[in-house]
């Protein structure tokens, strides 16, 4: 990016993921209508996209039903018409790889993420040592499903967020990326920080994955609990853009329990401005994203 563009910064919202319940925090959105209620409320609190999984209504299991996905993406145009749509194709343990593009297939929206490498994925106690669930889960992501997704994404004019939760996973982007009908350039990653499985928050860790990115590559950052502001707050004056949402932290950096993730965009937006750059509409994320539509 150049000259005031680079000045911008996108901010994200994960509104509801593949684990966080209302058991947890009330404001997780199942239904359709909750989930463009969110939308709305993130995008006037500052927020550019919102990454959704959507969820069984009734149960909040995440789902691969396309109707469901449907209803979700009618409710969010509705009722947040500007916001940009970024969808899963992670979408749950129980998905096989053809319903989890099946919605980019379908839908064709601007954003999807492509996780990068195969792993470990699971929650801890991080002061215990304890695993507490996804023991025995391996977050299958082979070089085959990757290329297969990739491929299309391309044909559905989708930018692939390429998520990255360890060096692996950019390793394996680098190696494929040589093949020049794959990824339109310049390609675009998110930084997940502090998965069970995954690398942990830490200044050396993003140095030295921004020092393996391809020139010209735009990144953002997430994390789950604590990381997700320690990554923002490095991010933000690093030339980077910001993930936040109920997804990855169902709580604010005091440690209150987050009344939406539109809270988060809120906290968020603060430090785009402390960082001395400006908040980036959904058209300007659109260019800093090279999207495709």
């Amino acid at each position: 990016m150049e000259g005031a563009l680079s000045q911008k910064l996108v901010i994200s919202a994960a509104l509801a993921g593949a684990f966080t319940r209302k058991e947890q925090n009330p404001a997780v959105p199942y239904t359709a209508d909750e989930f463009g209620e969110e939308a709305k409320k993130c995008y006037e609190a500052g927020a550019a996209i919102v990454h959704i999984h959507a969820r069984n209504p009734e149960k909040g299991f995440p789902t691969h039903d396309l109707s469901i996905i449907k209803a979700v993406i009618d409710s969010i145009h509705d009722k947040a018409p500007e916001i940009l749509i970024n969808l899963s194709t992670a979408i749950s343990a129980q998905s096989s790889p053809e319903q989890r593009i099946a919605p980019v297939q379908t839908y064709r929206p601007p954003l999807a993420s492509l996780n990068t490498n195969s792993m470990n994925f699971s929650i801890g106690d991080f002061k215990t040592g304890q695993v507490v669930a996804g023991d025995d889960y391996i977050f299958a992501n082979t070089f085959k499903n990757i290329q297969i997704f990739a491929k299309e994404m391309k044909k559905a004019r989708t930018k692939p967020e390429l998520e990255v939760y360890d060096y692996g996973g950019l390793y394996n982007i680098l190696h494929i990326n040589k093949q020049e009908d794959l990824f339109e350039q310049p390609l675009h990653f998110q930084l997940v920080w502090g998965v069970l499985g995954g690398v942990p928050f830490s200044i050396h860790n993003l140095a030295h994955l921004l020092n393996l990115m391809p020139p010209e590559s735009t990144w953002s950052v997430c994390g789950v609990a604590k990381d997700q502001f320690r990554a923002a707050m490095c991010a933000a004056p690093m030339g980077g853009h910001i993930r936040v949402g109920l997804e990855d932290n169902i709580r604010n950096i005091d440690g209150s329990l987050s009344k939406g993730s539109w809270e988060q965009v809120e906290w968020a937006a603060k430090v785009v401005k402390i960082a001395g750059r400006e908040l980036a509409t959904p058209e300007e994320a659109r260019k800093c994203f090279n999207l495709l539509q």
